[in-house]
């Protein structure tokens, strides 16, 4: 076979299909370009999901004829002055979009320049350019694409349906309008609008730019969110982090409402997703997802966004520095939140009271909270742990005649009325012996005893592990555990870290570790899959997490079983006690498993219930 150079016309169409993969892809382009010129106001047309039609019209700098003639080259570009690509500070810099939309598609480009009286077009179609020619524009720059992918109608076949392809490119503008809330959005498809955002107005800084963001989330995640969304901000090493998290017990099913942000470019990267699990790990079920958008910033140098032409994955330089100051600022984040469950549970819980109603969220919480049953047989070296554990909560697990009631009855009305001031109110009752109903200064607080205790207890037993160490179990004969020598390599690399969690390895030649201590909290364990395991998740993810998930789960269940347990009665001291201990306790709005604690109504939730309202 003779190797020969390929025509430029397909040449360009091979670069665009890297560029160009769907409808949403050229959307995203241009939107970045008008970002990029500064504009203020961007609109978006899409017809048939994009394939037939597409128009982006901006308010931003626009181009001079002869930078429109050049923008349609490949790889020209306004936005590398110094051809530097380490200190890139703009979402574009390679050049590629107009022209890897025009080789695929019939592309008009009208622009005018900011300060100009004349605007100018250029069309062109399937990669073939026509000729300059006047135009009727504002200032800024509209462009057209028209019949994408007739070039290559190969690609078409592989397109989903319309409506499908419509809410991709609506998810990519949506991503890029929560970094830039300072500009407007809006997007329609030819007879409806489909997202209208207004701009948050002026050059947004500090404390506004955080609201202005925090008001855009809740116009595209979730209603939901600002009210139930806890602040993070971070800084460590030059790398800034700021944003919102959600509380744990507003959760979904998966992982959509999870946006990352690196110098405001929206990104879908493995380790930032990884942190975000690790961060909640304690706090919610394996097949449910935190809702958080978190912006990061660092030094152009720290980061390389040049990995993809499609620009949505980045690499780090220090990527460990990274992953911890993602956890360490969400956890700082939800141990500050205390004892706050999401306003969802309540509304969740009114929703069941409505008629026709199948129990929503309820019905997933109790689907997959799961809980532990039957037995289970606790390692020699941990039994006292549970019990120390246990011991400053004794009084929740008497039984009602344990302790005579310290007040007078003269006494008790002005007591309870100083009690109604805590948060979780002050105790009136228990319920089927499960559930302990307070009244606050403005509703009714119901709580889940069992729930409850079991994370005081599992909240405590982590303080213990924190404060002494894993307790470690010597192997009689140490195990030696075959790897290949990539995984054995990274297991010793973290072997320090894996010692702190009571795991002891070592080199055992090339591709073998050695294994002489173990968990003491596991028990009985196939040592030889764990560490198969964690080589795997280090491979993966630069950091396993598996270890420390696998004490927790431990801890768990033990916590769960020392728990006062559904049935148990409590009089009234006992029930209080657990409120004031729950709302001394982070996290303590959900339990282990990741269901809530407790709900709280409002007065005015329960009169509208009532039709007093």
């Amino acid at each position: 076979m003779t190797i020969r150079r390929l025509p430029e016309t397909l040449v360009n169409r091979i670069a665009a299909g890297e560029v160009i993969e769907r409808p949403a892809a050229a959307i995203k382009e241009l939107v970045e370009n008008a970002l990029d010129a500064g504009a203020r106001q961007i609109d978006v047309v899409l017809r048939d999901g994009g394939r037939s039609y597409i128009a982006v019209t901006d308010d931003g700098g626009g181009m001079a004829p002869e930078e429109l003639e050049l923008a349609l080259e490949r790889h020209a570009t306004s936005k590398l002055p110094d051809d530097d690509l380490v200190h890139i500070k703009t979402l574009g810099f390679r050049g590629e979009a107009l022209p890897s939309i025009g080789a695929v598609s019939r592309l008009t480009v009208s622009s005018r320049a900011r300060g100009s009286a004349d605007a100018w077009s250029l069309a062109v179609e399937g990669g073939r350019r026509g000729a300059l020619s006047p135009a009727a524009q504002a200032p800024g720059t509209r462009v057209e694409v028209r019949d994408l992918f007739f070039a290559t109608p190969a690609r078409l076949k592989f397109l989903k349906t319309a409506r499908s392809e419509q809410q991709h490119a609506l998810d990519a503008i949506q991503r890029l309008a929560m970094a830039h809330p300072q500009v407007g959005f809006t997007v329609s498809d030819g007879t409806r609008t489909l997202l209208r955002l207004p701009a948050g107005g002026g050059d947004l800084m500090g404390g506004d730019l955080f609201d202005a963001r925090l008001a855009r989330l809740g116009a595209i995640m979730t209603r939901e969110f600002p009210e139930n969304a806890l602040a993070v901000e971070a800084e460590r090493e030059g790398a800034r982090l700021s944003g919102h998290i959600a509380l744990p017990t507003l959760n979904r099913g998966n992982a959509q409402h999870q946006y990352l942000f690196v110098n405001g470019r929206p990104v879908r990267d493995k380790l930032l997703h990884g942190a975000i699990r690790g961060a909640y790990q304690d706090f919610l079920a394996h097949d449910r997802h935190a809702l958080v958008a978190l912006f990061l910033d660092l030094p152009a140098d720290a980061v390389d966004v040049n990995v993809h032409p499609a620009k949505t994955e980045v690499r780090f330089r220090e990527p460990g520095l990274i992953r911890g100051l993602i956890v360490g600022a969400c956890r700082h984040a939800l141990a500050a939140a205390g004892h706050r469950a999401s306003t969802s549970v309540a509304q969740a819980a009114l929703g069941a009271f409505r008629p026709g109603s199948g129990g929503g969220a309820a019905q997933t919480w109790r689907a997959r909270a799961g809980g532990w049953s039957g037995s289970y047989d606790l390692p020699d070296a941990v039994t006292g742990m549970l019990a120390e554990a246990q011991a400053p909560l004794a009084d929740l697990r008497a039984g009602p005649a344990a302790r005579a009631e310290s007040d007078s009855a003269a006494a008790q009305p002005a007591r309870e009325s100083a009690l109604r001031d805590y948060p979780l109110g002050a105790a009136r009752a228990q319920v089927h012996e499960t559930y302990v109903v307070a009244q606050t200064a403005d509703g009714i607080v119901i709580v889940d005893q069992h729930a409850a205790h079991e994370r005081l207890v599992y909240e405590r037993m982590k303080h213990q592990l924190s404060d002494t160490g894993v307790a470690r179990q010597t192997l009689l004969i140490p195990e030696v555990v075959e790897l290949e020598s990539g995984g054995a390599a990274r297991l010793l690399e973290r072997a320090e870290e894996l010692a702190a969690l009571g795991l002891v390895v070592e080199s055992f030649g090339s591709g073998s570790i050695v294994v002489r201590e173990v968990p003491a909290l596991l028990g009985d364990l196939d040592v030889a899959g764990l560490i198969r395991d964690l080589a795997d998740g280090l491979a993966e993810l630069g950091q396993s997490t598996l270890l420390k998930e696998r004490l927790q789960e431990v801890c768990g269940t033990m916590a769960c079983h020392g728990s006062v347990r559904a049935g148990r009665r409590l009089n009234l001291d006992e029930m209080n006690a657990l409120l004031r201990q729950m709302e001394a306790t982070p996290h303590s709005g959900q339990c282990n498993h990741g269901r809530p604690t407790y709900v709280e109504l409002k007065l005015a939730d329960i009169e509208r219930l009532f039709g007093r309202r």
